[in-house]
């Protein structure tokens, strides 16, 4: 079985300033029912602290609700239940619980994702820290190069926007019903 690290990557959501992985998806990409999940992890409920596996509040439901369109009631889609939310720490220790070798397999590739992404954030930081560091020693030796130090002052703005790319909000893609039509 491969699978796109995309796959995993948009399976991962920040809660609680966290990067977790819900319960939904994990039982997807282990090939399980969510119910089955939950069971294990309830049977193994003391593998998984508050650290490693905390469970969505009810705030945080509705708000998870309104932000991905995905529980309608009428047809009983989407989260209907608050979901598990496990931290990486917790995805590791589920494949421990769910001990076949799908989930071995899928649970390396999402330890290695998040590693993927730990070693990006981590590089940018890095990057920008240096940028910044470039910059003060720069002005701080100015000798009359105004010119010079607004071309160069334009540059490192332009870094910073590529390393930090303003938020834009997404377009919602999908069917529209004639009455939410613009």
């Amino acid at each position: 079985m491969t699978m796109a690290d995309e796959v995993i990557v948009n399976k991962i959501y920040l809660v609680r300033g966290q990067k977790v992985m819900i319960d939904r998806d994990l039982a997807e990409l282990y090939g399980v029912e969510t119910k089955r999940l939950k069971e294990a992890v309830r049977r193994n409920a003391s593998r998984f602290p508050p650290d490693f596996l905390f469970q969505l509040n009810k705030k945080e439901l509705e708000h998870w609700r309104t932000q991905i369109a995905s529980s309608n009631p009428q047809h009983k889609m989407g989260l209907r239940y608050a979901p598990f939310c496990f931290t990486e720490q917790g995805v590791t220790m589920l494949s421990c619980v769910l001990n076949s070798e799908r989930a071995i397999e899928v649970n390396i590739r999402i330890i290695r994702v998040f590693i993927k992404m730990r070693e990006m954030l981590s590089s940018h930081k890095d990057i920008l820290v240096k940028l910044e560091q470039i910059e003060k020693k720069l002005f701080q030796h100015d000798m009359g190069m105004n010119k010079h130090q607004e071309d160069v002052q334009l540059i490192f703005q332009a870094l910073k926007q590529l390393l930090n790319p303003p938020q834009e909000p997404r377009t919602r893609i999908g069917f529209r019903r004639p009455e939410e039509q613009d």
